[in-house]
């Protein structure tokens, strides 16, 4: 499907996972156009999930095309599985941020990329889960025609990109002379860094994986990291992403031998640690794998000039040690007329899970709460 909307621009679909394939050079020329695009909007990234975890027939790449066939405008989606008509981004549950991708000198892009979603949909509702606060799509959200909804979604930590002894500085000097202590450790021990190039990335991505299986075997590893969809999409979006500077994967060895790895994202504005693996040998020697990471990434990001170094989801209580910023991601849902009950009944979902889950939460803490009270009752404490 084509269209064109008075501007100079035209809107058209893509299903065909090749044809997604073979937009890859227009690709990487908008998101470098897009100052607010993460790593996750990667053609790289993007299509390897696609070929990964796409099923046939689901593809709805809306694109906006200039005269001259370059791209001002792209939403990555995909019908979404299930009873109801949803278009989804591609990306999925291993994908940290999601969004649109949007010429930062085009103007007319959101507007027309815009009307463009609302006939791809036709009756369906588009969810955008993990939408960063300031991304692309949030000028889609505000030219949406019919009815929308902004939601709170996932909660992401970030630090400024500086050093590490100004990361130190946002802590109490108690626990700053500990991590000092733990960083001269790391020194003692002759940890050394290697930052990987291109060529060596799949066998640096290989081991990667293996050690993240070897640092979680026998505790709680999220099953998809364990996957060989999950080994194979890295294996294909990684060497690229390095090679075009949106991405780093680094070794930290040991006499010679790799015993950590670690996988950052990184755009012009933020880099993210994405996934790393340890060899327990560290645990067991009282390396604070951690800290080496962290030192590691504070040191990489500040000296590129990046804004921010992104611990991305999750509130883990090892990363509210540095005293970082709470960041919300958003989930923005758009609809036409034909599907405003959708919408409505979905985001009523939303909330209700949302509430659900606020309630486990509230439950675990006081249980965590009565627990201790009980501990302290029958050490003899107050």
């Amino acid at each position: 499907m084509t269209a064109g909307d008075g501007h100079g621009l035209r809107t058209e679909i893509c299903r065909d996972g090749d044809e997604f394939g073979r937009l890859g050079e227009r690709w990487a020329s908008l998101y470098a156009r897009c100052s607010t695009a993460t790593p996750f909007q990667s053609h790289s990234w993007l299509h390897s999930w696609w070929v990964s975890y796409g099923r046939p027939g689901a593809l709805r790449v809306v694109l906006v095309r200039r005269e001259d066939g370059e791209l001002a405008g792209a939403a990555p989606l995909m019908r979404a599985r299930g009873p109801l008509p949803v278009l989804v981004p591609l990306g999925g549950a291993i994908t940290d941020f999601t969004d649109v991708l949007l010429d930062d000198a085009c103007p007319e892009a959101a507007p027309a990329l815009a009307r463009a979603l609302a006939r791809a949909a036709r009756g369906a509702v588009v969810d955008l889960r993990e939408v960063r606060p300031g991304a692309a799509a949030e000028r889609v959200h505000v030219c949406w025609r019919g009815s929308r909804r902004r939601l709170t979604d996932s909660l992401c930590l970030e630090l400024p990109a500086v050093p590490m002894d100004a990361l130190l500085e946002r802590i109490p000097s108690g626990k700053a002379q500990r991590v000092r202590a733990k960083l001269r450790k790391l020194d003692a021990l002759g940890i050394d860094e290697h930052i990987v190039t291109g060529e060596e990335v799949p066998a640096a991505v290989e081991r990667l994986l293996q050690l993240h299986r070897l640092q979680w075997q026998g505790r709680g590893v999220t099953a998809e990291h364990t996957s060989d969809r999950f080994a194979q999409h890295l294996a294909r979006a990684v060497r690229p992403m390095v090679e075009r500077g949106d991405a780093m994967v680094t070794e930290f060895r040991l006499a010679g031998d790799v015993v950590a790895a670690d996988l950052t994202l990184m755009s012009p504005r933020l880099a993210g640690g994405y996934l790393y693996g340890a060899d327990p040998v560290l645990r067991a020697r009282k390396v604070d794998v951690a800290t080496m990471l962290l030192r590691h990434g504070a040191r990489q990001t500040s000296a590129s000039g990046r804004a921010t170094l992104s611990m991305l989801r999750g509130a883990e209580p090892y990363k509210q040690h540095w005293r970082p910023e709470t960041v919300h991601n958003q989930r923005l849902l758009l609809a036409g007329r034909g599907a405003a009950a959708l919408l409505w009944l979905r985001a009523g979902v939303a909330y209700g899970r949302r509430w659900a889950a606020r309630q486990a939460r509230e439950r675990a803490w006081v249980g965590r709460a009565l627990g201790r009270a009980r501990g302290r009752k029958n050490s003899g404490g107050g």
